[in-house]
């Protein structure tokens, strides 16, 4: 039964629209909750980001009440407390308000003021003949299992994958190197079972769009009335000796076992010398991960700079000066030419050797050259035309072009993009946050058919020097970076907030302790009011425009 708390210090609620408080709630030890007012109306809600537990009272709360984390973009409906928008996992508790005798209550439960989040539940008993079925367990299936059942969704679902686990948060492989599969899931084995979820371990051999069936490789079919494809991607390998897979201690890294593989080569006491091929986000991230175990690295990129085509020179220096004061060795603007077995350790690596003639020791070789999307089942089916990457078009809605009731989303999807300078050019974007809002949009479109699919800027974030948060896309590339802030890492004071223009367009946006930069441009750029290359280099503050209600893209 709900019971009323005080808000501590509060006699009324004084707020204007837009505006955001927290208070703490008396008698509950650290409890806290959020006061949001939109349209005249104020909302009581959880305080924190049901993510990585954010203070939400420093986000951004837009005119139609959406309210957005400001550390990595997930988003609540204020009204309602249900999750508009990834990474969050959960919706927020909702608490009714209640002025009286010159103090301001909340009615609920301490249980649900100090979870700082609504559990999520999907229990439903299946019924009838419609059944999705999803492949794939990443965030992109994550994400369309969750919209399915949240969203009312009462066929049967059945989650099919090569891994064991429940959906889990793949982006901690890389960025914390964790091992341990149970703490990267996302959703216990009995959630799933109570939502009528029958996970399967398998890989997918074949699919017949026309007729709903899918086969997989131990000869197992599956009928579907709708299916969503989520494979995810398959990590690339240099084709070069010694680095094709033809030596020992050379990993790749996309999975929990590969980074089970590579803590045991490493072993616990540090001092191993790592070379990592490869300077885009996850090199770099593992490669950090590593020197902070104390092992010797050394990172070879074919840019200037590390991250430059996403991030520019500038940027990407800073990223490098960051690794380096962590005691990790750069080799930029290098080719590498081949691995070399050791002399000690027969069938191992044991350097590393770049086309200019330097030679680097490895005691393991990790390769972070990207990923190609993992559609190689359907190359020989007439039904699909895959693009010149191996990816699947799709439209707005994440449909397949030319099939029906079938979708792709995350690493396999090229899609129409329609934020800042995109005009709907056809992207293919390997970002956590678009999987996961793809599979919810797909899910949205199944329980309310012929609904227009929501639109959402791409967000991602590194845990980088001083946490980098980025948000946008740049399908045209970018002619100017315009850098407002200090960018010096030598005392480690680094605050800024880059602007990434093509023309006089600001197509993407990155922040680095400068929370909630990316979170507010993200929302302008939704609703058509990010302010233009001029007016950021006048000195407009963008903290300063109010987020309107309407959305534009």
């Amino acid at each position: 039964m709900a019971t009323e708390f005080k808000l501590k210090g509060l006699t009324s609620i004084d707020l204007k629209n837009g505006q955001l408080q927290e208070v703490e709630v008396e008698g509950i030890e650290e409890g806290k909750v959020l006061l949001a007012k939109v349209k005249d109306e104020v909302h009581a809600l959880s305080a924190k980001c049901t993510h990585y537990g954010a203070p939400l009272a420093k986000g951004v709360l837009s005119g139609d009440g959406r309210l957005t984390c400001p550390w990595h973009g997930a988003c609540w409906n204020v009204k309602t407390g249900d999750i508009e928008d990834a990474p969050a996992p959960d919706p927020l508790q909702k608490f009714e308000i209640v002025e009286k005798d010159g103090s301001v209550y909340i009615k609920g439960e301490e249980a649900a003021i100090k979870a700082n989040r609504r559990n999520m539940s999907i229990k439903c008993q299946a019924k009838g003949n419609d059944q999705v079925v999803v492949v794939g367990r990443g965030s992109g299936a994550f994400g369309a299992i969750d919209g399915l059942r949240a969203g009312g969704y009462t066929g049967s679902i059945i989650n099919i994958a090569e891994e064991e686990s429940t959906p889990f948060d793949r982006t901690k492989l890389s960025k914390a190197l964790i091992g341990d599969v149970s703490k990267l899931e996302l959703r216990s084995k009995d959630y799933y079972k109570e939502g009528s979820v029958d996970l399967v371990t398998g890989t997918v051999k074949s699919v017949d769009f026309y007729g709903g069936q899918l086969q997989t490789q131990d000869g197992k079919d599956y009928s579907f009335t709708k299916l969503i494809l989520a494979t995810g991607g398959t990590p690339r390998q240099l084709p070069l000796p010694g680095l094709k897979g033809d030596l020992k201690n050379v990993f790749l890294l996309r999975t929990v076992s590969h980074v089970q593989e590579i803590l045991k080569a490493a072993g616990e006491d540090g001092g191993k010398k790592v070379v990592v091929v490869g300077s885009s986000f996850i090199g770099l991230e593992v490669g950090n991960a590593l020197a902070g175990k104390k092992h010797d690295v050394s990172i070879i990129g074919m840019e200037e700079e590390p991250m430059e085509r996403v991030m520019g020179k500038k940027v990407g220096a800073i990223f490098r000066k960051l690794l380096e004061k962590n005691g990790i060795k750069f080799y930029m603007s290098a080719e590498v030419d081949k691995g070399v077995e050791s002399e000690t350790k027969s069938g191992s690596i044991g350097k590393v050797t770049l086309k200019d003639g330097t030679a680097l020791e490895a005691d393991l070789v990790i390769e972070g050259v990207g990923v190609r999307p993992s559609t190689d089942f359907l190359k020989d089916n007439s039904s699909v035309q895959l693009e010149k990457d191996g990816s699947v078009a799709v439209d707005e809605s994440f449909t397949i072009k030319g099939l029906k009731n079938v979708y792709a989303i995350g690493d396999i999807a090229t899609y129409p993009y329609h934020g800042p300078g995109g005009n709907g050019k056809p992207v293919r974007i390997e970002h956590w946050n678009v999987a996961q809002n793809a599979g919810r949009s797909v899910a949205n479109s199944i329980n309310n058919p012929g609904s227009k699919p929501k639109p959402f800027i791409p967000v991602f974030w590194s845990a980088l020097g001083a946490q980098l948060r980025y948000c946008g896309h740049t399908p045209e590339g970018f002619d100017d970076v315009i850098i407002q802030g200090n960018t010096d890492v030598s005392e480690g004071k680094q605050s800024f907030v880059a602007y990434y223009t093509k023309s006089e367009t600001v197509v993407a946006v990155a922040s680095m302790m400068k929370d909630p930069y990316m979170t507010q441009s993200a929302e302008l750029m939704r609703r058509g009011k990010m302010p233009s290359k001029s007016e950021i280099s006048k000195g407009v503050d963008i903290l300063e425009i109010s987020v309107p209600a309407e959305v534009k893209i």
